[in-house]
């Protein structure tokens, strides 16, 4: 009997540290230190929550700079990917017919590189980021589109990137929706 006791007062008390007071404790601190980051961080315009810049969206007018592809149709409640293999010939058409909607949403040749992301989803289908490379092959479109000067394009990308962590973690990026909220500050 004692021992039956004993268990139910360490799992009492260890449902309370772990259960209520150490997510309480993480809760305040993430609140006080990092409050954009534990809120989502969300972006807000005019006081109305317009996007999170964690969480990919679909921008489906051309004069504006476009996301990866998503499997999930950037809807955070059911992330995921197809989960084909390279050789899945499903994947490969959807990967071919991507390149042929890219390049010929951007005006290039049908030799012309395209980098992955532009055609290729992530894991999640939620990655807000683009490569550079591909906000670079975008600003053509865009310029032409907005009427607004390719340089002027190409420096708001520059303005907006984020470099790899320490010089070499990572990979250069920018992210689709700040690039956007910039884009429309042009105007």
């Amino acid at each position: 009997m004692k021992l039956v006791i004993q268990s139910v007062l360490m799992l009492t008390v260890f449902t309370i540290l772990t259960g209520i007071i150490y997510p309480l404790a993480m809760t305040l601190i993430a609140q006080n230190a990092f409050k954009d980051q534990a809120n989502g961080s969300l972006v807000l315009k005019n006081g109305k929550i317009i996007g999170s810049l964690l969480i990919g969206q679909l921008f489906t007018n051309d004069i504006y700079f476009n996301g990866r592809p998503s499997e999930c149709d950037y809807d955070a409640t059911n992330s995921g990917a197809f989960n084909f293999g390279p050789s899945s010939s499903n994947l490969i058409t959807m990967v071919k017919t991507r390149i042929e909607d890219a390049r010929r949403k951007n005006g290039l040749t049908p030799g012309s590189p395209i980098p992955s992301d532009m055609v290729t989803a992530s894991a999640s289908g939620l990655d807000p980021d683009i490569s550079i490379e591909n906000a670079l092959i975008q600003a053509r479109r865009i310029s032409s589109l907005r009427k607004i000067p390719l340089k002027k394009i190409l420096r708001l990308i520059s303005n907006t990137m984020d470099l790899k962590t320490q010089g070499f973690w990572g990979i250069d990026k920018v992210n689709v929706l700040k690039l956007n909220l910039a884009l429309e500050e042009l105007k």
